[in-house]
């Protein structure tokens, strides 16, 4: 990984080492939150929920990775609130040791068997403290990274990110290749839970980092200059409100994530299509590979010709492709399915998900960058992780009518198209415009000049 060099005028090795702490910290916070979902589409219904009804198992399980993104609009309200008063650092930390505790407590979960309906009820409250967490996670990285990158490089150095959120998929799926091939029994007794207790480390080694961080210029600036807002929620939905639905509407292209990641998965290893776990697996783990290189490629190219045109392409080709995607899945093709994923979910879905972090960012001014972030981005996640579940449903009581999936998924992928194609263009506004109107910016401006 190649960690981008630091402007000329910021704080010496600070930008660099935001990109960094928003890699690792993201590929950490990420591993934990989708070891769950693959947990949840191979393992959970075995060992939470009643075997003898297996399509409702799935069903109820599929249903409980979704409980995490109802969790989250709530977690941005409260998180978003307190990192634009206090700072984007105190939440990055906050927000890990939070995903590495309860997804450690996952892990140390009875099963069904042991104390009954109890079971299911604790892992969904476990599952909510990680929707939280995962509300902040993102929001306050982006925040941290964009604010200081230099101007030109803005697309560039957020793109970490959700380069490191692919990282943190693509481990979570190595971790689960061994434990997927254990036998059976080993598999729901304990296998299942050594990824969940590795989240320690995973909480660790995040804490390490992010604590050496410092608060980001900008924010700082605003703090001694004009004041943090006391409520920045007020100022958001007075001052952004369109931002914000943008946001909403945009965020819906995560929807192209779940179905790929969870439902996806579930259909390919069901009875209908047969193919088995493993493979399957590593169907995401050479797309998440791709996903590494291609994201910081289509991020540099937004730097140049603009956010929207590549964010278009990114929501339409992904629309087009789950079409062909899951159509593969239902030929039982190998060779076909890893070509049609690779390219899906590791190149075009990229170009959406590679630059969401500074598109959604530079619409927002500093002193609410990280409410409009995180308010915005977690209600349109918290449809996309339901997403999963409706796919379930549509996919009928077989499980199989995929192109109705297909349908939907790609139904989910117009309104970010809409969103970006309303949106302002900003690559080239200098960063203490951002998220200003032009008059105000204009006046500003000359401020800046004099």
């Amino acid at each position: 990984m190649s960690v981008p060099a630091a402007p000329h005028d910021a704080p010496p090795g600070q930008p660099r080492k935001a990109a960094l702490a928003a890699w690792i910290g993201s590929a950490l916070e990420y591993y934990d939150f989708f070891i769950y979902g693959s947990a949840a589409a191979l393992i959970f219904p075995k060992v939470f929920f009643d075997e003898s009804d297996p399509a409702n198992a799935t069903l109820l399980s599929l249903a409980t990775f979704g409980v995490a993104y109802a969790a989250r609009p709530v977690g941005a309200l409260f998180l978003g609130h307190f990192g634009d008063r206090l700072g984007r650092k105190k939440i990055m930390v906050f927000t890990l040791i939070l995903m590495g505790l309860s997804t450690f407590l996952i892990g140390c979960l009875p099963t069904r068997a042991q104390v009954g309906g109890l079971a299911p009820v604790l892992l969904v409250l476990c599952r909510v403290l990680q929707g939280i967490s995962a509300a902040g996670e993102q929001a306050s990285a982006n925040s941290m990274t964009l604010e200081h990158a230099p101007p030109h490089r803005r697309g560039y150095f957020t793109s970490f990110t959700l380069n490191g959120t692919q990282a943190g998929q693509l481990l979570a799926t190595l971790v689960f290749l061994p434990i997927a091939a254990l036998p059976e029994d080993q598999l729901l007794s304990w296998g299942w839970r050594v990824p969940f207790w590795l989240s320690v480390a995973v909480a660790v080694v995040g804490y390490v980092i992010r604590r050496t961080l410092q608060e980001t210029p900008a924010f700082a600036q605003q703090a001694a200059t004009d004041g943090v807002a006391k409520l920045p929620l007020a100022v958001l939905l007075r001052e952004h409100w369109a931002d914000v639905l943008r946001v909403v509407a945009a965020a819906l292209i995560a929807s192209v994530s779940t179905i790929f990641t969870v439902w996806a998965l579930a259909y390919a290893t069901g009875d209908s299509v047969g193919l088995s776990r493993s493979s399957m697996l590593w169907v995401g783990a050479l797309a998440n590979l791709v996903a590494l290189g291609a994201i910081p490629l289509w991020a540099v190219l937004s730097d140049r010709i603009g956010r929207r045109p590549v964010f278009l392409i990114g929501a339409v080709g992904s629309a087009v492709l789950m079409f062909l995607y899951l159509w593969a899945i239902s030929t039982g093709s190998y060779p076909l399915v890893l070509l049609l994923g690779i390219l899906t979910f590791g190149v075009v879905y990229s170009a959406a998900n590679g630059i969401w972090p500074s598109f959604y960012g530079e619409m927002f001014s500093t002193r609410v960058r990280l409410s409009g972030m995180a308010i915005g981005t977690q209600i349109g996640f918290a449809v996309a992780g339901f997403a999963v579940t409706f796919a379930a449903q549509i996919a009928g009581p077989d499980g199989d009518d995929w192109f109705s999936v297909a349908l939907f998924a790609s139904a989910l992928c117009i309104a970010p198209i809409v969103a970006a194609l309303t949106a302002r263009e900003t690559h080239k506004v200098p960063t203490e415009l951002l998220g200003e109107r032009p008059a105000q910016g204009a006046a500003n401006r000359e401020t800046v000049t004099a």
